[in-house]
């Protein structure tokens, strides 16, 4: 089965992208399930209810999140009562809305996805190796095919978690620094990696805000209002492969489309 993972969505430019592209991708690639990262859809911070609905009917499965959630109040409105949006399992039990989903793919099988947040140069939260851990067995009981948003700062940790749950799970996938790594690779467990999966919005920027603005706050280091950019407009995301029968994923290869020009992935490429 093939699954898709569209990289951190930033504001209406990332949006745009994904109008374009995730139709055209869905029927060329076969797509059975997809899921994005769309905490930074609304304006470069959080997510409304309205962008929300936006990004599911283009196709998109599954919604994850991270530590921009909130940052859009609106959401409230809906985080508690739709299992398509994932906050991350590990915030505290009192926080509304839920961690992880089971949805049906295919018309014989489930996938469970997780949402992890990690804990280094970010809000202090539970464990994401326990609570996961926790939530990988429960899920276990009902389908082989999960797979895990890991959203974190640090690579040590997103790699940490990556060998800590090889083989219980399909594939980890690493967001939040809107940076694509190049280490992509099936683990030996059969479970698939990447560090991060990139951004998905205008890459002629400092990780999706204005250049110009972000370089002024590093050099000035006083406030400053971010501003979404426009240019060098890319979708970045990865495509999965998965065994429906064992869980355990059979490739894994980066994705990056960018508009104008003839960047497109080749289904028939080895």
């Amino acid at each position: 089965m093939r699954f898709l993972f569209i990289g951190d969505i930033v504001g209406r430019a990332g949006r745009a992208v994904v109008c374009q592209f995730l139709p055209r991708l869905r029927q060329e690639l076969t797509i059975d399930f997809c899921i994005a990262n769309g905490e930074n859809a609304a304006g470069g911070f959080g997510l409304t209810p309205e962008i929300f609905y936006q990004l599911r009917s283009l196709g998109i499965d599954v919604i994850t999140s991270g530590n921009h959630v909130w940052d859009r109040k609106e959401i409230l409105e809906i985080v508690s009562k739709d299992e398509h949006l994932l906050r991350p399992a590990n915030y505290p039990p009192e926080v509304p809305g839920i961690g992880y989903t089971i949805l049906p793919v295919g018309e014989n099988h489930k996938v469970g996805v997780i949402n992890l947040a990690g804990r280094t140069y970010l809000p202090i939260v539970d464990c994401p190796f326990r609570v996961g851990g926790e939530l990988v067995k429960n899920i276990k009981c009902t389908t082989s095919i999960i797979i895990i948003d890991v959203h974190a700062e640090v690579t040590s940790e997103k790699v940490a978690l990556g060998w800590y749950f090889d083989g219980q799970v399909s594939a980890v996938i690493g967001t939040h620094t809107h940076v694509q790594t190049a280490d992509e690779r099936i683990l030996p467990g059969g479970t698939a990696y990447i560090t991060d999966v990139g951004m998905t919005g205008p890459h002629d920027s400092v990780i999706g805000v204005k250049k110009e603005v972000a370089i002024r706050k590093f050099i000035t280091q006083m406030p400053v209002h971010f501003q979404v950019a426009k240019g060098d407009l890319q979708f970045l995301g990865v495509l999965l492969e998965i065994d429906p029968s064992t869980g355990k994923a059979e490739k894994i290869e980066r994705l990056r489309l960018k508009v104008g020009e003839e960047l497109f992935y080749d289904p028939n490429k080895d």
